[in-house]
């Protein structure tokens, strides 16, 4: 791997140095995380603005279509994309979550096809989940990776073949303010932590990964249209460069998970054919999306209780079976999302439940057409492979299947009064629940959480708040008659806080602050993460002087 090009960086580390961390933040990672930044900072700030500006023409009446200019691109039935490298071949079980050393290697021993390795939304950015995720994952690739619980246990990956890995770096909207980078300009701003997370993990993996048979390969979360599709893209092409590596050697999975998103997926596998494998249905911030998009625009666009957004709905349907179609189209991996249901393993009767709207999932997923899904819990690895193998068989994909049968317009994916607007008095306090014990956790470090027998991250957090944001804004009423108000949402988030224990350590104070920021403000955060951040994982210690000077 070639390092030539590479001088020492002037990014500024702004958090403190823990044990190892200097095997992750090297003069020449740094450096590399350097270019990145130069090079690309200014058109992410760009493509943010975008964002900013078509949530105001949204807000303002304007309805998501499918772009005319690049018509062209949708018609042309001859490009394809470069499709699965080497490992990613076969996806029918994918696995998701953190970093973290355990997790890493319960996630190596589940015998899924691969592991999602998410320091996205599974994952609370402390400085030290990040970090230390990294540590994770160099070790893990090595086969190097051990640990020990403080309860004594070992934990050591004992699987003859692992999955494989597929790192989900952060979203471009998110920043790194423990790495802090100063412009040609002079100005010095937090680092963007999707070039961090991708720079850190490809510099320090990607010769290792190839020398053992698979890739560096990544998830990409969060994308809207297709220029922020082309700037990955270009992205990966001069990391390729100034690694020595091949163009074409990184393989992405793009996130169909934002409602713009939706009207441009041809455009997106179009900028990202190179490097692009699959396309994949990230229903729950989907969801979001469309809730953040169009919370103004009045009763037609409220959703009801949370539990009764189903993949069975008619938009919903018209979004997965248009992603089958497009992804087919053009030689991608079609991936189904995330059931949230786990197991119990203290309560049969949860689990035989959880593994039955699993499999139905799951079925109806592989069914469609898609070639693989997401499970969050290993216990759930057999359903979902029994689902798959009965249409599969000893295919690794099917590829093969044409959805020539679909016809998705604009005003499908639109539909969204389909799901009716009915919200309960339980669906309310369901949410204001959901969202303070999430963010509690997630103040405490941990991204992915079991809250009522469901596994919530940040995106299923983001629709909790998000709807009840909209359900006051819009003058909602619950079936029983109540009008959904500040002071009922208040009340009910009282009366949550005072059902809760409290043990040690517990974040329940910040998590309200936060609540009542992300929630009842005027205003509407279009992330809950962000000022959440901002205000409780930032850790304003300056780094070691010896690592400075050296």
């Amino acid at each position: 791997m070639s390092t030539k090009n590479l001088t020492a960086a002037s990014l500024k580390i702004a958090g403190p140095m823990r044990p190892r961390y200097d095997e992750i933040l090297t003069p020449d990672a740094l450096a590399f995380v350097e270019q990145l930044q130069h090079r690309f900072a200014g058109r992410r700030h760009e493509l943010l603005a975008e964002r900013m500006q078509l949530r105001y023409d949204l807000g303002n009446g304007r309805d998501l279509r499918f772009l005319p200019e690049t018509a062209s691109i949708r018609e042309d039935a001859e490009w394809r994309v470069a499709g699965a490298g080497p490992g990613l071949e076969n996806r029918r079980v994918e696995i998701t979550g953190p970093c973290d050393p355990k997790m890493t290697i319960n996630a190596l021993n589940s015998r899924a096809n691969v592991w999602l390795a998410d320091l996205e939304d599974a994952t609370s950015p402390t400085w030290g989940n990040i970090i230390e995720g990294q540590l994770s994952l160099k070790d893990a690739i090595r086969d190097e990776l051990e640990y020990t619980s403080p309860e004594g246990k070992q934990y050591r990956v004992t699987a003859e073949r692992t999955p494989t890995i597929v790192m989900r770096p952060r979203g471009w909207h998110l920043v790194e303010k423990h790495l802090e980078h100063t412009d040609r300009s002079g100005r010095t701003y937090a680092a963007s932590a999707s070039l961090v997370d991708f720079g850190l993990y490809f510099f320090h993996n990607a010769a290792e990964l190839i020398a053992r048979g698979r890739g560096p390969y990544f998830y990409l979360p969060k994308i809207e249209n297709h220029r922020e599709a082309r700037l990955w893209n270009d992205v990966f092409t001069f990391a390729e460069q100034q690694l020595g590596l091949p163009h074409g050697t990184i393989r992405a999975t793009v996130l169909i998970e934002t409602f713009p998103a939706a009207f441009e997926m041809d455009e997106i596998l179009y900028e990202l054919r190179d490097h692009c494998a699959g396309l994949n249905a990230g229903r729950w911030d989907y969801v979001f999306s469309i809730i953040k998009n169009y919370r103004g625009r009045g009763q037609w666009f409220v959703l009801p209780d949370r539990d009764r957004i189903l993949m069975t709905l008619p938009f919903m349907r018209a979004y997965t079976e248009l992603l089958v179609k497009t992804a087919h189209k053009r030689g991608a991996h079609a991936i189904g999302g995330m059931s949230a249901f786990i197991p119990n393993r203290r309560s049969p009767e949860v689990t035989e439940r959880a593994l039955e709207r699993v499999a139905a999932d799951k079925r109806r997923e592989a069914r469609d057409g898609f070639d693989g899904s997401w499970v969050a819990h290993p216990d759930l690895i057999p359903t979902a492979r029994a689902e798959f193998d009965a249409v599969l068989a000893d295919r690794p994909n099917q590829l093969d299947r044409q959805r020539d049968d679909v016809h998705v317009t604009a005003r499908d994916l639109l539909d969204i009064r389909s799901a009716g607007g009915e919200v309960t008095l339980a669906g309310v306090r369901a949410n204001v629940s959901i969202t303070v014990r999430y963010l509690e956790s997630w103040l405490r470090g941990v991204g992915a959480a079991a809250i009522d027998n469901l596994m919530e991250d940040a995106a299923t957090a983001e629709i909790s708040r998000s709807q009840l944001w909209q359900w006051m804004h819009q003058d909602h009423t619950t079936v029983e008659g109540e009008p959904i108000t500040r002071d009922l949402v208040e009340g009910m988030l009282t009366s949550v806080l005072e059902e809760l224990p409290r043990p040690e350590g517990h974040k329940l104070a910040e998590a309200e602050e936060v609540f009542r920021t992300v929630t009842l403000q005027e205003d509407f955060p279009t992330f809950l993460t962000v000022p959440a951040y901002t205000r409780f994982l930032v850790e304003r210690e300056e780094a070691a002087r010896e690592f400075a000077a050296a």
